[in-house]
């Protein structure tokens, strides 16, 4: 399948991307980051074209009304990671993470209470690329 470019929004092919914006606690930055240097190997062997991980450095700019720590609710000795992951297109994205899905590794990391952040805290959503520049 040939890739098509829009010159009017600069959209390149089908891309989508998974989103998430989690708080973690600062202790627990260390272990959140090796868990997800493995995350992102299982992903990547999986499939998905790119998996990020970036942690909150400039939390406090002044545009807008909602910033990411008032966004993730954040608590004091807590920063915020946002994250991402591109998949060809939502169809692929799905089959990559039914991969990752039955993966024993990804199984072992999410056993209850042995993650190093609140799961249910993470905000989590799919997107369409609309832009690619």
């Amino acid at each position: 399948m040939a890739k098509r470019t829009s010159k009017a929004s600069g959209v390149s092919g089908t891309k989508y991307v998974d989103g998430f914006v989690l708080p973690v606690p600062k202790k627990n930055v260390q272990a959140y980051r090796r868990m997800a240097q493995t995350s992102g190997k299982i992903w990547r062997e999986h499939g998905a074209l790119e998996f990020r991980e970036c942690v909150g450095d400039d939390l406090k700019a002044q545009m807008g009304l909602l910033s990411f720590p008032r966004l993730s609710r954040l608590k004091r000795g807590e920063t915020v990671f946002f994250s991402w992951i591109v998949y060809k297109s939502r169809a692929h994205r799905d089959s990559v993470n039914k991969k990752v899905m039955k993966d024993p590794r990804i199984a072992k990391m999410m056993e209850q209470g042995s993650m190093p952040f609140d799961p249910r805290r993470m905000a989590y959503g799919g997107f369409k690329v609309l832009v690619d520049a």
